[in-house]
């Protein structure tokens, strides 16, 4: 037989411990293991690795599976902000426990629940609900362009979404190649505005948005284009790209998330002087 800490990080990281039974791991073994410190008893039946995140522990706790940001990052996909305490799905009828300092948000939603972290596609859904189109749409592009999800799952989320939110899985890239490109290019495309993506320009390199032919848009990221060389590397290609005939306005997370008006403002405009 397995270890029974083998077991529970090979079940995810948090199970009921009658789960493991099949595989030969006794009432005992699990509480040897407990007592050794090689498991934790979240509650009486339910065990948890040591290394199993707060958050999978809080919701497996509760009587669920962590879902909405917290799962989505824990799948490795982008998300445009964290849930401030654990989104907990609790399947359609699932039983809760009370527990110390709970605060647990949860989701009674179908589909089969188990304890631990919700599969990405129903992540995915319930984040939709929880949080709207944007986050749900710059987190399906990034679960697409990291190859997460493939064409069944994309058409099995797209048939769990209302049918009015459905066209965002229709207007998704799979080359998307980061969470604020996707929020920017859905902000523009409800503006009525095109954009070519991941553009290579000849003396310049790959841009981010080409608009009208003549607009480029580049989107830096919290953590990027830091630093003197980064800096002097933009304005090299910025320059580059104006004698080419090309405008460039670059947008960092703060004026996108924050100061959108101001975006959109500049786009529009110079939208209009790449017309004129």
């Amino acid at each position: 037989m397995a270890a029974p800490l083998a077991l529970v990080q090979h079940h995810g990281g948090v199970v009921r411990g009658s789960q493991l039974a099949p595989f030969g791991c006794t009432r005992k073994d699990l509480s040897v293991a407990v007592r050794r410190g090689e498991l934790i008893r979240l509650r009486p039946g339910v065990f948890a690795a040591p290394r199993c995140p707060d958050a999978v522990q809080a919701a497996a706790l509760h009587g669920g599976a962590l879902t909405c940001a917290g799962a989505l990052r824990l799948h490795g996909v982008w998300v445009l902000h964290d849930d401030e305490v654990p989104h907990v799905w609790l399947g359609e009828a699932s039983r809760t426990h009370a527990h110390h300092g709970c605060r647990c948000t949860e989701h009674y939603r179908a589909g089969t629940m188990k304890l631990g972290s919700a599969p990405l596609e129903h992540a995915l859904v319930h984040a939709y609900a929880c949080h709207g189109d944007e986050f749900f749409f710059a987190a399906f592009e990034s679960a697409w362009s990291k190859r997460l999800i493939g064409s069944a799952a994309r058409q099995r989320i797209r048939g769990f979404l209302p049918a009015g939110a459905r066209w965002l899985v229709d207007f998704a890239r799979s080359d998307a190649d980061s969470g604020l490109e996707s929020i920017v290019r859905l902000r523009l495309h409800i503006l009525g505005i095109s954009v070519e993506t991941q553009v290579t320009i000849a003396g310049v390199g790959r841009v981010d948005f080409v608009v009208e032919k003549r607009l480029i848009l580049e989107i830096d990221g919290r953590a990027n284009h830091a630093g003197a060389e980064r800096r002097h590397h933009d304005l090299a290609r910025d320059a580059a790209a104006s004698r080419l005939g090309f405008e460039t306005l670059r947008f960092d997370y703060a004026l996108i998330i924050h100061q959108w008006d101001t975006v959109a403002a500049a786009v529009l405009t110079a939208i209009g002087r790449a017309r004129a």
